[in-house]
């Protein structure tokens, strides 16, 4: 299994209600994307981040290989989702691991 985790940090500018619509947004153009790609068997996207956090959106995705979540990374559906992602988020940090 292969545990892929991405968080960000909304881009300046963007209001409290802009920040949860955009996490809202996110969530359904990321989430479907499950159904999709043979392999992958979660992927959830959070907006509940506690004082101590400093990212305020995470993607927390699984796939039962490497080769699944590469599938994932190239399918249209993600790479669409992706440019309305960039475009309301910063300060990305990834990782990825198997276990």
């Amino acid at each position: 299994m292969v545990r892929h985790i991405v968080l960000w940090n909304f881009v300046e500018g963007l209001s409290d209600t802009d920040k949860k619509e955009a996490g809202q947004k996110m969530k359904e153009l990321l989430e479907p994307i499950k159904e999709l790609v043979p392999g992958a068997v979660k992927i959830e996207v959070l907006q509940n981040a506690q004082p101590t956090s400093n990212r305020e959106v995470a993607l927390v995705s699984e796939f039962e290989t490497v080769g699944a979540l590469l599938t994932y990374q190239n399918h249209p559906a993600h790479v669409e989702a992706g440019k309305y992602v960039r475009s309301v988020t910063c300060d990305r940090a990834c990782m990825d691991y198997e276990y």
